[in-house]
């Protein structure tokens, strides 16, 4: 969407102010834990775009809250597996041999939005260290939420970001999106046992002992195609989730762990 069309869609310009209105009103307040998934174009044209976005989300948490936001680099995988889109398979190894190792203060982004992209170079953020599906996070639990995010196989299950959350009690606010882009479900896949839950071979680019190195590993085969039924059904069962719009956007906000909990027996029951 064009600027010119949002500004077209758009009755009057967002703020600070009426954006924290917004926040409060689905439930956010001082001292919580979010993780932040968000479509910026969705809530409208925002004075001050996605500073004012973060300043209004910091501001509702307070001192003693905690903002988290995904900060995953999807370009920082094996190119013989890209899909959106592929590339040729002559340039396979010149992108494996070239591109720069993941640092953390560095890498961009890839398809997380404008908010998670300038929220990674705030001061005071920090950020996890997996090479593909890395975290940042400002506030209280920061540093417990973004340390020792090594282990490649495990992404999005126990002992990263998203399952620390978990055990913090931790909320989730789906900002203008739904819950195809809930990574938390993703901790439901690692739990769940079901039939095709299997690993495929992946590829990044990492530093090793200080030196740029090509690492292979297995990480599970991720699945994301019937995160938005599992989010319906879970909405239509529990009174958790509160919807309202921040903005323009539908937005979504609820606490992780009975999300995840419904997900992992939803996936054993569903999932063949």
């Amino acid at each position: 969407m064009s600027e010119e069309q949002l500004i077209a869609r758009t009755p009057s310009p967002i703020t600070k102010q009426s954006l924290i209105h917004d926040f409060q009103a689905l439930g956010l307040s001082p001292g919580q834990t979010v993780l932040v998934h968000s479509s910026m174009s969705k809530i409208g044209w925002i004075t001050g775009g996605a500073h004012t976005v973060i300043l209004a989300l910091l501001d509702v948490l307070g001192d003693k809250g905690t903002l988290m936001m995904p900060t995953h680099t999807a370009q920082n995988t094996d190119p013989a597996n890209w899909r959106h889109p592929p590339v040729p398979e002559s340039w396979w190894q010149i992108i494996r041999d070239n591109r720069p190792a993941y640092d953390p203060h560095m890498t961009q982004t890839r398809e997380m939005g404008a908010i998670p992209e300038l929220f990674r170079t705030m001061p005071g953020v920090k950020r996890s260290d997996h090479p593909v599906g890395s975290f940042a996070a400002i506030g209280a639990n920061a540093d417990y939420l973004t340390a020792d995010h090594h282990s490649l196989e495990q992404m999005f299950g126990e002992g990263t970001p998203i399952g620390k959350l978990y055990e913090l009690d931790g909320y989730v606010l789906l900002l203008g999106v739904g819950h195809g882009n809930n990574t938390s479900l993703h901790l439901a896949e690692y739990r769940a046992n079901f039939p095709a839950k299997k690993t495929i071979p992946e590829g990044t680019v990492m530093l090793v002992d200080s030196q740029r190195q090509w690492v292979e590993f297995k990480m599970h085969d991720l699945d994301d195609e019937d995160f938005p039924q599992i989010g319906a059904e879970y909405e239509a069962q529990s009174s958790d989730v509160r919807v309202g719009k921040v903005g323009l956007a539908e937005s979504r906000f609820f606490r992780q762990r009975p999300t995840v909990d419904f997900a992992e027996q939803w996936m054993n029951t569903n999932r063949t």
